[in-house]
């Protein structure tokens, strides 16, 4: 049997689809549909169900994709590694949040440098870089949002504590953490708040957790990076809920301070997200793994 008919099987069979699949091999989407006809004629079975959306595998493709799939991921990884020694360089191209790369994820990479491993980061919110990442424009995805289905997947990386801040004259003027307690959510109505987005994501995911209501206010002040929360809290802007490993350094120096501090803090997960099979290719290997390495420090 065709060793390139079992791929593009195999690809369509993750992507899910002919055209994602022809895009992630380079192919046109007659040719993959030849392809996968051409299989189903050998085995004299079909190997998937056509559908608005895409493609579904009948059982038949499913029992082959799991039986052929980890053989050619193995070869993949072989003739690969062989291409990786003679080549000088190799570009990883990441994806994910612009404060979690730059404060996490680039600087861990660092090392990787020296041994000839070039980066390029693409910024932007979790469901379009996991899009970007099925459709073969990304290698590797930092997301708080766990992909779906069989093209990606995902390690879990890291947690994130969430710290509700404010700048210290704030704090005052609320009487400190034990007058929150006492008095709940609604002492905090009179200070503005921050955030990175209208829907207040990091704000509304800490109320519900800590205070089990909802925001009963519009944000002041909208920045899309959250780095640029941090600046305006420490201005004196209001209040914010960010990861504790971003606004660590303004706390220990009393820049801004923690106005609560729950028993169970609010966490976020942190996920490495990669296309089946291109573990086998070992620039993408090697990042993937110091990740994971480092990321036990965080």
């Amino acid at each position: 049997m065709d060793l390139a008919l079992l791929r593009t099987f195999v690809t369509v069979h993750r992507a899910g689809s002919f055209t994602r699949a022809a895009a992630l091999l380079g192919l046109s989407q007659p040719a993959v549909t030849s392809q996968i006809r051409a299989l189903e004629r050998q085995l004299g079975r079909p190997l998937f169900l056509r559908c608005a959306r895409g493609v579904t595998p009948t059982t038949i493709g499913d029992e082959l994709a799991h039986k052929v799939a980890p053989h050619l991921d193995a070869l993949t990884e072989i003739t690969q590694a062989g291409q990786d020694r003679d080549s000088v360089t190799r570009t990883l191209h990441l994806a994910g949040p612009p404060e979690f790369l730059a404060e996490r994820a680039l600087p861990a990479l660092t090392p990787l440098i020296a041994q000839g491993l070039s980066i390029r980061t693409v910024f932007g919110p979790a469901e379009e870089l996991l899009t970007g990442l099925a459709d073969g424009h990304h290698d590797l995805a930092v997301t708080t949002t766990r992909p779906r289905g069989g093209l990606l997947s995902a390690t879990p990386l890291c947690d994130e504590e969430h710290v509700l801040i404010a700048a210290p004259h704030w704090a005052a003027e609320l009487g400190g953490s034990t007058v929150l307690q006492a008095g709940g959510v609604r002492v905090l109505d009179p200070v503005p708040l921050v955030e990175v987005h209208e829907s207040l994501p990091l704000i509304a995911r800490y109320w519900s957790a800590v205070f089990d209501a909802k925001p009963a206010a519009s944000a002041a002040v909208i920045a899309a990076d959250l780095r640029a929360v941090l600046s305006c809290v420490t201005a004196g802007a209001g209040l914010a809920v960010l990861p504790r490993y971003l606004c660590a350094d303004a706390l220990d120096s009393g820049d801004v301070v923690a106005l609560l501090d729950p028993p169970v803090p609010p966490l976020r997960t942190y996920f490495l997200a990669v296309r089946t099979g291109t573990l086998g290719l070992p620039h993408i290997a090697r990042a993937h793994e110091w990740l994971l390495r480092t990321a036990v420090d965080w």
